[in-house]
């Protein structure tokens, strides 16, 4: 993880490369958007981390991957509930988030489901192999926002 500190006026800054998105222009990264962009970020992280397990053929038997799913999933949910639920407390009457929690979840899904999509372009890119992972990620947004 990259961090780039870029002043701007007064004591405003901007972290940029927090999620780390190599393909995006320094420019993109620099433009100030809703935390709940890097929430979806450190969400995705989550996913990736529970279905990495899969991509370790040589430690997998594939018999296993049908049991293992459910417990992947459920890791997954696990935490990334913890951490939104501990974000969300962190930044209570802050006025940072969407005061309507209707608007907060919706951008959260947006972002949730831009970031899989991105995923999915750069590992059909650079590691075709962990495609499935940001696949099955957009699969079930779209699943549940359907």
């Amino acid at each position: 993880m990259t961090f780039y500190k870029y002043h701007g006026t007064g004591n405003d800054f901007i972290l940029i490369d927090f999620e780390g998105e190599p393909v995006k222009s320094l420019s993109e990264r620099r433009i100030k958007q809703s935390p709940l962009r890097d929430v979806a970020g450190m969400m995705r992280s989550f996913y990736y981390a529970a279905y990495a397990l899969f991509l370790q053929r040589g430690e997998l038997r594939a018999d296993d991957a049908p049991y293992l799913e459910p417990w992947a999933h459920a890791w997954y949910l696990h935490h990334s509930g913890v951490f939104l639920d501990s974000y969300r407390a962190s930044l209570a009457g802050s006025g940072i988030l969407p005061p309507l929690a209707g608007e907060a979840e919706a951008m959260l899904q947006t972002y949730l489901l831009d970031k899989a999509i991105y995923e999915l372009g750069y590992e059909l890119n650079n590691r075709p192999d962990w495609a499935f992972i940001p696949l099955r990620g957009v699969l079930e947004l779209l699943k549940s926002i359907g």
